[in-house]
């Protein structure tokens, strides 16, 4: 993928770094009608009307495209019609039809070309856009779209530019490095695609004004040392004092505290915890 740099016209031009969408081929806008669905909004409201979630609210109207994690039309060819923007997720997506006459939409992988035929299960093949068991992945294979467990579909590495590794294998269990850093056991019999996901330049994007951000459906956000006390617990005080330490509104640490629960299931499967960002 490519960014680009805009004129400086207007303000909000100036600063702006854009997708350039080189690598869409259907840049109408107009997705596949049989695989959308309309999305609602709640606004960080609950059932109640409640606000549980702040800085959420308005944003652009988008019709939600129906994604095919699972992959399970196995030993069916299928051929990509088109490469298209997805508002609902950082990654691009590719427009499959089967051989049988199904329509899928699928995360399209980096360098994926209209035209290329792409098939899943057994009988596939380590390319790009194939998605195959964990067993009959070749080891250092760069992988996407990675199951959890068998069946349930694709969790793991599909946003924008990520992939996890696949290291080697142990008994029923393939060893995994995940994009966090993190090496865990995912079991054989769970299914990843080959390659990397696309549209990996998209952490270079630059908004260039708060307005694009309203339009992301993102609220303005106050900081908590700017409240009053009744409000944060990080607020009050004379002048810019910021007392106590950096927590959220409900009284949880923000720095480097540990949220995960300790007897959590899956924990048992991890190798290596991911790479932490408070290097002390």
């Amino acid at each position: 993928m490519a960014v680009k740099k805009h004129k400086p016209v207007t303000p909000g031009r100036r600063h702006l770094i854009s997708n350039a969408f080189e690598e869409l081929s259907n840049t109408s806008n107009n997705p596949e009608k049989s695989l959308t669905k309309g999305k609602s909004h709640s606004g960080g409201r609950n059932h109640a009307g409640k606000m549980t979630v702040r800085n959420i609210g308005g944003g652009h109207k988008k019709k939600y495209r129906v994604i095919d994690f699972k992959r399970d039309k196995e030993g069916v060819p299928g051929t990509v019609k088109s490469i298209e923007y997805d508002p609902n997720r950082s990654a691009y997506i590719a427009l499959v039809f089967y051989a049988d006459g199904a329509k899928r939409y699928i995360i399209a992988p980096d360098k994926l070309k209209v035209g290329a035929t792409i098939l899943s299960g057994k009988k596939a093949t380590p390319d790009i856009g194939n998605a195959l068991y964990m067993s009959d992945i070749p080891l250092g294979s760069s992988i996407h779209a990675i199951e959890m467990a068998p069946g349930k579909g694709a969790q793991l590495a599909r946003s924008a530019g990520t992939y996890g590794v696949l290291m080697g294998r142990e008994g029923k269990y393939a060893i995994i490095k995940l994009p966090s850093g993190e090496v865990r056991r995912i079991l054989l019999t769970c299914k990843a695609t080959i390659g990397t996901t696309s549209n990996p330049d998209h952490g270079l994007q630059v908004l260039g004004k708060a307005g694009r951000n309203r339009w992301k459906g993102n609220r303005p956000r106050v900081r908590g040392v700017a409240m009053n006390p009744v409000d944060h617990p990080m607020g009050g005080g004379e002048g810019k004092a910021s007392g106590g330490h950096p927590r959220s509104r409900t009284g949880v640490f923000a720095k480097g505290q540990k949220t995960r629960k300790l007897t959590k299931h899956s924990s048992k499967l991890i190798i290596s915890k991911r790479k932490s960002k408070n290097k002390k």
